[in-house]
């Protein structure tokens, strides 16, 4: 259950800032449907609209990386984060940029080398190596 209020449709159209967010929302996507993050989110306009305003940036701006590969990076770090909300979010949001069951497979098996590696290396504390460092 969430902490906070999920505004509906019409609690939406009642507040300017936050119909302009969820109009956005709705354009960028080319989908009426708006999830439940942004209806948590609306319950302070001004955060709603810094975060989709870096989200719609990041995620869907142009960049060195291609939305596909976004999408995945940001399953893995939610997955690391334990959000099970983005983890599925984003899953959706890969699949319907292409990811493919075997992508996805690969994708947790690295997640899940990754966890157990980083784990490893910080129980050992093994020290970075020189040929890692950045030289200036």
């Amino acid at each position: 259950m969430a902490t906070v209020k999920l505004w509906t449709d019409a609690e939406v159209e009642a507040n300017p800032a936050v119909k302009a967010v969820f109009d956005d929302i709705r354009a960028t996507r080319k989908s009426d449907f708006v999830n439940n993050f942004w209806r948590g989110m609306a319950n302070d306009p001004a955060h709603l609209a810094r975060v989709w305003g870096q989200l719609k940036e990041i995620m869907g701006g142009p960049g060195a990386l291609d939305p596909l590969v976004r999408e995945m990076i940001y399953i893995a770090v939610s997955t690391a984060n334990n959000c099970s909300y983005c983890v599925h979010s984003h899953t959706a949001a890969a699949r319907a940029k292409g990811m493919s069951d075997a992508q996805h497979a690969e994708l947790v098996a690295i997640v899940g080398l990754a966890a157990q590696t980083n784990h490893l290396a910080t129980a050992l504390q093994i020290p970075i190596d020189e040929a890692f460092e950045v030289k200036s």
